[in-house]
């Protein structure tokens, strides 16, 4: 698994990657053009899980380029990527990064909940999917989304299908149904041809409508 150390992250890649790559060539024109578009770049997981839940509070309803552009100037703000210094921040400092007043509260309970051991960490590798969602959605300002790509950029979850992520379904109405958005029941239809590896496709596909990788 290749890994690159960077503000004290790990970066992995997903030792899946290959495999699945040729396995949805192999099966979709669509994922072979994209798979062959965008060779040699994967998802990257920092492997910080408070970090990667942050980041995914700050992109929530804003694009891939203001969300990094936001957690850029919390990075400036802060010593570190971690609970302890979002702590030691005021709610002004957080605001004064780009943060809505919601956002900076809910990163703010984040880093409380990580402080006080309410969150578990080790226990994630050997939960499913629906238990970690149901674990984090417990936590304020984690929906289901935020979970999601919690699953697909940390833990490196390989069938996960965020149904409600919009630039998943601007792709798939794209390269699959003449522009017109899915609806929900059509999205997960879709999806089904994708199995087990829904991550990796739903990586491809919102690669393909923004130069800037996703990452969390």
């Amino acid at each position: 698994m290749p890994r690159e150390t960077c503000w004290n992250y790990i970066f992995m890649t997903p030792p899946y990657w290959q495999q699945a790559s040729l396995e949805l060539a192999r099966t979709d024109p669509v994922m072979r053009r994209l798979t062959e578009t965008f060779a040699g770049a994967s998802i990257v997981s920092r492997g910080d899980p408070f970090a990667t839940l942050a980041r995914s509070i700050v992109g929530q309803q804003i694009s891939v380029k203001a969300a990094d552009s936001v957690w850029a100037r919390l990075m400036t703000a802060v010593s570190a990527p971690a609970p302890d210094a979002i702590l030691a921040c005021t709610m002004e400092q957080l605001r004064g990064c780009g943060l809505s007043a919601r956002k900076a509260e809910y990163i703010f309970d984040l880093a409380g909940h990580f402080v006080s051991g309410q969150i578990h960490a080790r226990r994630w590798p050997k939960m499913s999917d629906a238990e970690i969602v149901a674990e984090l959605t417990a936590v304020r300002g984690i929906g289901v989304w935020t979970v999601e790509m919690f699953l697909i950029f940390n833990l490196l979850r390989p069938d996960v299908f965020p149904l409600d992520d919009i630039g998943l379904q601007k792709a798939a109405a794209l390269h699959y149904l003449s522009g017109e958005r899915p609806a929900r029941r059509e999205l997960a239809g879709l999806g089904e041809r994708w199995r087990p590896w829904r991550s990796v496709a739903t990586w491809y596909l919102w690669r393909s409508l923004d130069p800037v990788p996703v990452a969390y």
